[in-house]
């Protein structure tokens, strides 16, 4: 499949490194250092040059794309882009990152003859959701929604005091028999050589006889009643969240801050005093603060280690590390980060950040949705593990005669290494995918990947065969 991303910003840098192993990628950006740097590093194809001009796109290869994305840090430019593709070389199909609510309050804008996007990414919006899904669910590391949230694949740090934590996986049954979960991964830090280096996780594949270790990373699928059981079995379940400080009053913070005013405490710290008095005009319940997240007088003043939790969600990662570095040390409970790059996550997480989130990665498992639906009737798609893994939501469609996996019970499906089917939703029914569970036509498969070099092998082992109709 031939793919034009424009803008090789964070997100459209990941997107082409986790798309260019499958597709041929074309990449356009201003930035020519950006753009070499790339190149170095991957196999694709790019153009220097502004994103939305017609000669560009053209040179770029709109007219002969699959699928153009447009991932620039301007609203207006990912739009005309789209519109430019759409008019001028037929496109067929047309996926913008737009951030302004402006825009994305207003769906009447879009459609095939208004503004020509066929997906909208919102990335406030959709660290916004992450985020407050976390904070609904205290304790979890991840929450991530599959069949409209019937099932939810979650990331709990297995901590002492929690039942199952010293045993082995075959006892979840003996612990919780009247619920049903599957445990999809197990992330295992490694001792570490040199003090101080990056650390470095294996991947362990669930067995019966796996015993589940203090801070082992795990996760598991479930039904939505059913996670706060689970999540029990492997840490002592915190209290729900009351207080919130929330570092950083922009598009985010204030988005999280007015959908959580009403039922928390939420106190909001923003250095522009402009900024600051906006969305003071615009929240009901919570405080807004004019000042700087690193300012200890402050923090102590505003009675941090009272918060239940604090969010650092600043536009600059740097900050949002300190901020929770200092907020941690004078008490809050628990920490989460806005953290773009992966080195930096994987080094203060755990230590001074409880859970660092990345927007980049929330970003590419909206893109990688549509993506993966233009091959195969997904669900949803989330990347994990920064993007090394990858849970999918696949439609298993045909009939025994003409599909490798309908009328076949798990166990006798050829799944690639590293790939387990977790769950299989069933119209309103959830259940949990054991060996001999059977797949029927229309299920709703939920698989997770440990390596996501083997996507294609999933998206051809749900294809159906030409003479399904």
């Amino acid at each position: 499949m031939k793919i034009l991303i424009l803008g090789a910003g964070t997100v459209g840098s990941t997107a082409a490194e986790s798309l260019s192993q499958e597709n041929e990628v074309t990449v356009v950006d201003l930035r020519g250092s950006v753009l070499r740097e790339l190149q170095d590093r991957l196999d694709i194809r790019t153009l220097e040059g502004h994103a939305s001009h017609p000669r560009m796109l053209e040179q770029a290869g709109a007219a002969d794309a699959d699928l153009l994305v447009a991932l620039t840090d301007s609203d207006e430019t990912n739009m005309i882009a789209c519109e430019i593709a759409h008019n001028l070389f037929r496109t067929p199909i047309k996926i913008a990152r737009v951030r302004a609510a402006e825009y994305t309050s207003r769906p009447e804008l879009f459609g095939p003859k208004r503004i020509p996007v066929d997906t909208i990414i919102s990335p406030e919006q959709l660290v916004t959701d992450h985020i407050e899904q976390l904070i609904h669910y205290p304790g979890a590391h991840q929450v991530l929604d599959f069949a409209a949230g019937r099932v939810r694949l979650v990331g709990v740090m297995a901590k002492a005091g929690g039942p199952l934590v010293g045993q082995e996986l075959r006892q979840l049954r003996r612990h919780i028999p009247h619920t049903d979960a599957r445990v999809a991964a197990i992330y295992r830090r490694k001792e570490q050589a040199v003090q101080g280096a990056e650390p470095v996780y294996e991947t362990i594949l669930p067995m019966g006889d796996t015993v589940i270790r203090e801070n082992d990373l795990v996760f598991f699928l479930a039904a939505r009643k059913d996670i706060r059981v689970m999540m029990s079995e492997l840490l002592k379940l915190e209290h729900p969240v009351r207080s919130i400080f929330i570092a950083g009053g922009g598009n985010i913070g204030f988005e999280l801050a007015r959908r959580l005013e009403n039922t928390n405490r939420v106190k909001v710290i923003e250095r522009s005093p402009e900024r600051a008095r906006h969305i003071a005009e615009r929240l009901r319940h919570a405080v807004v603060l004019t000042g700087d997240a690193v300012d200890e007088d402050l923090l102590q003043e505003e009675n941090i280690e009272s918060a239940d939790v604090f969010c650092a969600l600043t536009s600059a990662e740097e900050a949002n590390i300190l901020a929770s570095f200092l907020a941690k040390r004078m008490g809050a409970s628990k920490v989460i980060a806005l953290i773009n790059r992966p080195s930096y996550a994987k080094l203060v997480e755990n230590q001074y950040v409880d859970i660092a989130v990345s927007p980049q990665e929330i970003t590419l498992s909206a893109l990688l949705a549509r993506v993966r639906g233009m091959r195969l009737d997904v669900g949803q798609v989330h990347s994990l593990r920064s993007g090394t893994a990858e849970a999918i939501e696949a439609v298993a469609h045909g009939d025994e005669k003409t599909s490798r996996v309908v009328g076949k019970a798990i166990d006798d499906i050829p799944l690639p290494p590293g790939a387990m089917i977790g769950a299989i939703v069933r119209g309103p029914d959830v259940q949990m995918g054991h060996h001999d569970t059977v797949v029927q036509a229309e299920d709703h498969v939920i698989l997770f990947l440990t390596d996501r070099s083997h996507v294609p092998a999933i998206e051809k082992l749900f294809q159906v065969s030409v003479s399904y109709t």
